[in-house]
């Protein structure tokens, strides 16, 4: 340890800086990502129109639940800079007890654009 003395020395606050940000680097590795964001409760969001019908819905194979309570939400067509776009389906957990999900939908509107009516969570 004679030889380590005076680099220790010299590093002085370095060395407790430098043990705290790899112990930050090394728990950074231990968070738990959310299975997905939580879905709207009560009516969806802003209003979503398309000059063109949706494809039609992907056949998602719905995976086994990853906890008792969990609801699978079906995927569905996002409309966005001039075309759509597919959003998997997901597992999520109802944010209150008697709550169900109401499916995304498409609907066409007198104008012959499509209406998008995003999912949301309401009591049954």
């Amino acid at each position: 340890m004679p030889v380590l003395t005076p680099i220790l020395r010299r590093c002085g606050g370095l060395l407790p800086v430098a043990a705290v940000a790899a112990g930050s680097l090394w728990l950074s590795g231990c968070v738990v990502a959310p299975v997905a964001p939580a879905p709207m409760v009560g009516e969806a969001g802003p209003v979503v129109e398309a000059p063109m019908a949706p494809p039609m819905p992907i056949q998602e194979t719905v995976t086994v639940a990853p906890a008792v309570g969990y609801v699978w939400i079906n995927g569905f067509w996002q409309w966005g800079g001039g075309r759509y776009a597919w959003r998997p389906g997901y597992w999520a957990v109802p944010p209150r007890p008697g709550y169900a999900w109401t499916p995304h939908r498409w609907v066409q509107g007198p104008g012959g654009n499509w209406r998008f009516h995003g999912g949301h969570w309401a009591p049954r």
